[in-house]
């Protein structure tokens, strides 16, 4: 039984920084962030293939957010460098004990599991 426990999200300022946590149970060789905004659709952010350790970014948060993994605490992370107002949104922790590779790390469809949400506000 998979489960994923998401922490750290709050407000922040404009140039700060904030951290976003992940732990899970159960085996899992995709584990991402995702974030959705009111009115907009759900979008990737990152994404890690654990057993690779290849990362994956949206091209709006390259160079400023940096996800990486923790194997002994099966848990992920989301650092998030210079916010901006535009990364307003609700981040969601997603896994998935397969991937398919390739652009597939951001689609929705891609993940089996999910959080419930945290808020993160920049201004």
């Amino acid at each position: 039984h998979v489960q994923l426990v998401e922490s750290g999200g709050g407000s922040v300022q404009i140039g700060g920084s904030l951290r976003l946590s992940c732990a899970a149970s159960g085996r899992l060789r995709c584990m991402g962030w995702f974030r959705q905004a009111p009115g907009k659709e759900r979008e990737g952010v990152a994404a890690l293939w654990r057993p690779h350790g290849r990362i994956y970014y949206d091209d709006s948060v390259k160079r400023r957010f940096a996800i990486s993994q923790d194997n002994a605490k099966n848990t992920i992370y989301l650092q998030m460098n210079s916010p901006e107002p535009e990364d307003t949104a609700m981040y969601y922790c997603a896994a998935d004990r397969q991937f398919k590779g390739g652009d597939t790390w951001s689609r929705v469809d891609s993940y089996q599991y999910w959080c419930q949400g945290t808020q993160v506000t920049v201004s």
